[in-house]
């Protein structure tokens, strides 16, 4: 009988003794314990009257059973009820709620680990499963090929199976027997050798496109043949002409073929045999045409391109057969036709028959009917939306005026009776692709919005105002923008050269773009604007007064902006020589009686750049006598202070001499001077030409190295001159920060007047002064009014150099300009000394302070 848990009654006393209102209350708390224990967790603790029932309940199964209740199967609930009220095998229950609330939650933390995870598992495991149900579990080699006898309704050989019978004992066990299976070579079996094809195409199976044959004979071979072969042959991959008989004389590169015989059908039937035998592996498509055919080579092209080369296509201008009974169509020659390299590879075991069974005149409806016949294929002109388009051309019809879209949009045409009539097609298509190209560049270019011109990279498009380009305003005369900061100067030299190439090629371009409607003749320009654009060139943007005139004679006088660019698309790489920075410099130092002064600051910016720092450099001086002097040397020599100064150099670096060479002259030309010092040194020696006021240095030693290259170049640097202190600063003293050589750049120019710095070769200057030698004839008059860098100009080959050197600085001097020099030297002597006083706002502020103070 089962335990039944409700109270009994009898007379107001249970079995128990108790009275009724006590056994009342137990059987209350008994249905709220009861309702406490079969709630969820929520339930619990929102229900205050369970709470002490789970307080009496701690360290007994009851606090367990309230968390584990309701996450337990069925079984382990029944367990928890009957367990717990009946107060039966307390410890057993209490063991195992708390190993299997222990068991629980080791299983949800494990799987929340794998959660993420458990898809890919599932699939992996699913996969393998999958594959091993997929194996084959036989493994071995047999002679005896797997059959399945699906009339008996198994699966595996009969050979197989007595096999696996004669494999198992009496008992039905398999008595297995494993056997290895070498992975190595086996000595005893002969040797294959693998042959690798040449081209990896070849082994790929990778084929060309499209392979040409023409059809010619040897009476056109050099007329049309030769027509074809200059107009289309070589836009395709490969083009064969396939003749009869060759001529005598085969035209020059040209691929001939010849078969030996001039009968047509013949010759098509050893072409056919011959594109299948020697390329039919190598191509995808073959097309044949005569040539007195006109091929659009680029749309035959597209054409097949838009074919699957996978299936039997024989493609052309459809025509019908002699009688016209049959529906069947062959490919008519005259308009070419394209083969398919499966049809070609199916069509060659019957040629022979063809050959023999086949009469006809023409050789392309013997091929169409050769292919209806056997292959069961007709021509077609239309395939998977790809329409074969030809024109037929009349009789004298000149092509510049066929206007129809047949013609246009043809791939041949056909007949061409002589190469004039091939070339003038060949023209008028070429012009036709042309003017559709620029239809399309147009469009193109409303759609994208490209910028002008086509094909030149977009205008430079600054990120900061620091980098905006500035325009140059200019007019016929001048220009607003010049070198030396001033508002307005004369267009002259190489500017106004520009300025008018700019408007004659703008008047000209419009005439080309008007005329024969207007015809345009510039009457002046009214604003002009040009800047230079690093990404694109030289960009110009001109309002130009025009008179425009009209077909009947009228004029009219308009105004009309347009627009220029000079691209950089010419750009030319210069392939240099290797130049290295070892290469010992030979510095050479003319000296006067004027500029002895200054020796001494060389001299300590020499020690400390050169000899302290081991540079691989030389110095030679050159001592400049007049003839009064020279008298006087060896009672008074003027240059015996800067001798000392030498011999103490000498005597503090004791492995160091230097060298001087004493010159009596009355014009210290560089021409005469240097002719001295050529003759004293080895012909691969770089020179470089100094003065007294350059402060050498390492930088600039380098980049002398680098930029004379011997038998190539020579490099003549721009010095950077500081101005006057007296009118820069005018009583200040300079600040801290103008000591450093970024900061006093900016109180000076580059001196484009002097060329007495220099770097070359003394092979290059030998070179260049025996080529003077005949116009001078010993004329010391012309040796005086030139300088170094005049001969490099006029009687070299070799590029001359001629840059900005930030590292060659000089200090404010002002140089005595020799009057007995030549009326050029003499002038930018001149304008060198003027343009270095100061710069034009340091003048306007000394001006400007001199007025103040004289009206005071």
């Amino acid at each position: 009988m089962p335990d039944d848990v409700s109270p009994k009654r009898d007379h107001g006393r249970d079995v128990n003794g108790r009275s009724s209102l006590q056994g009342k209350r137990l059987l209350s708390e008994s249905v709220q314990r009861d309702s406490c224990i079969r709630g969820t967790l929520v339930d619990l603790i929102r229900d205050r009257r369970c709470w002490r029932h789970v307080k009496q309940s701690q360290g007994s199964p009851f606090a367990f059973a309230f968390v584990f209740f309701n996450e337990s199967s069925e079984e382990a609930q029944e367990f928890i009820r009957t367990s717990v009220w009946k107060q039966s095998s307390y410890e057993a229950t209490e063991d195992f709620l708390l190993n299997s609330l222990r068991s629980t939650m080791r299983l949800a933390s494990f799987l929340a680990v794998f959660r993420p995870a458990l898809p890919l598992i599932l699939g992996l495991s699913l996969g393998c499963s999958l594959s091993l149900l997929m194996v084959s579990w036989t493994q071995g080699e047999t002679d005896e090929a797997c059959g399945d006898e699906l009339g008996n309704g198994r699966l595996i050989h009969s050979g197989h199976i007595r096999d696996v019978q004669d494999g198992l004992d009496g008992n039905g066990n398999e008595d297995f027997q494993p056997r290895i299976v070498p992975y190595h070579k086996d000595p005893n079996k002969p040797h294959k050798k693998v042959l690798r094809t040449r081209y990896i195409h070849t082994e790929l199976g990778i084929r060309e496109r499209l392979l040409v044959g023409i059809l010619s004979s040897r009476a056109t071979l050099n007329t049309l043949g030769v027509a074809v072969n200059k107009t289309v042959a070589h836009r395709f991959h490969r083009t064969f002409f396939f003749t009869g008989l060759r001529s005598a004389k085969a035209p020059h590169g040209m691929a001939v073929v010849a078969h030996g015989d001039d009968r047509p059908v013949w010759l098509m039937y050893e072409t056919i045999r011959h594109l299948h035998q020697h390329h039919g592996n190598e191509y995808d498509w073959f097309y044949l045409a005569q040539d007195d055919t006109y091929t659009q080579a680029e749309r035959v092209i597209e054409l097949v391109n838009h074919l699957s080369a996978g299936q039997d296509m024989y493609m052309g201008r459809a025509e019908e057969f002699i009688g016209g009974e049959e529906r069947a169509r062959y490919c008519h020659g005259g308009y070419g036709y394209l083969l398919s390299r499966s049809l070609l590879a199916r069509l060659q075991p019957h040629l022979d028959s063809c050959r023999n069974d086949i009469l006809s005149v023409r050789p392309d409806e013997w091929l169409g009917r050769c292919i209806i016949d056997y292959l069961g294929l007709s021509c077609v002109e239309k395939h998977q939306e790809m329409t074969y388009r030809y024109f037929e051309l009349q009789k004298n019809v000149d092509p510049e005026r066929e206007d129809s879209a047949q013609f246009k949009n043809a791939f041949t045409v056909h007949p061409v009776s002589e190469p004039a009539l091939m070339y003038r097609l060949h023209k008028r298509y070429n012009q036709i692709e042309l003017d559709w190209t620029y239809a399309q560049i147009q469009q193109l270019q409303g759609k994208a919005g490209a910028t002008w011109p086509i094909g030149i990279n977009p205008p430079f498009r600054p990120k900061t105002r620091f980098e905006v380009i500035n325009w140059e305003y200019f007019t016929e005369e001048h220009i607003y923008s010049c070198a030396d900061s001033s508002p307005k100067c004369e267009l002259r030299g190489a500017d106004r050269a520009d300025v008018s190439s700019v408007l004659e090629t703008a008047v000209g371009r419009l005439n080309e773009r008007y005329q024969p409607q207007l015809r345009f003749r510039k009457r002046r320009l009214l604003n002009g604007y040009r800047r230079f654009d690093p990404t694109r060139g030289m960009e110009y943007v001109l309002d130009l007064a025009l008179e425009a005139f009209t077909q009947k004679g009228h004029s009219q006088v308009i105004a009309k902006r347009v627009s220029l660019l000079k691209p950089l698309s010419a750009v030319e790489i210069i392939p240099m020589p290797y130049v290295t920075e070892a290469t010992r410099v030979q510095v050479i130092l003319p000296v006067t009686a004027h500029d002895q002064d200054f020796v001494g600051n060389f001299l300590d910016m020499y020690v400390m750049n050169a000899l302290d720092t081991h540079d691989n450099a030389l110095l030679t001086f050159l001592f400049v006598y007049d003839p009064f002097d020279a008298q006087r040397v060896s009672q008074t020599d003027v240059f015996a202070g800067v001798k000392a100064m030498i011999g103490e150099v000498e005597k503090r670096y004791g492995d160091v001499k230097i060298p001087w060479i004493s010159v009596k002259t009355e014009v210290p030309s560089q021409v005469k001077l240097m002719d001295i010092i050529s003759k004293k040194h080895p012909v691969d020696t770089l020179f470089f030409l100094a003065s007294v006021w350059t402060e050498v240095n390492a930088d600039f030693l380098n980049r002398c190295r680098m930029n004379a290259i011997s038998n190539w170049q020579v490099f003549f640097p721009i010095h950077f001159q500081e101005y006057s202190p007296a009118l820069v600063y005018r009583d200040q003293q300079p600040s801290a920060a103008s000591s450093f050589a970024s900061e006093s750049l900016r109180d000076g120019h580059f001196d484009r007047h002097v060329f007495e710095e220099a770097c070359f070769y003394n092979a290059d200057y030998m070179a260049a002064r025996t080529k003077m030698a005949a116009d001078i004839l010993d004329n010391d008059e012309l040796l005086e009014s030139m300088d170094v860098y005049e001969i490099f100009v006029r009687y070299s080959g070799l590029h001359v150099f001629r840059a900005v050197e930030p590292a060659l600085v000089q200090k404010y001097v002002h140089r005595e300009c020799n009057p007995r020099f030549s009326e050029d030297i003499y002038h930018r002597c001149v304008l060198s000394n003027l343009e270095g006083l100061a710069s034009r706002s340091h003048l306007a502020m000394a001006l400007f302070e001199q007025e103040q103070a004289n009206s005071t």
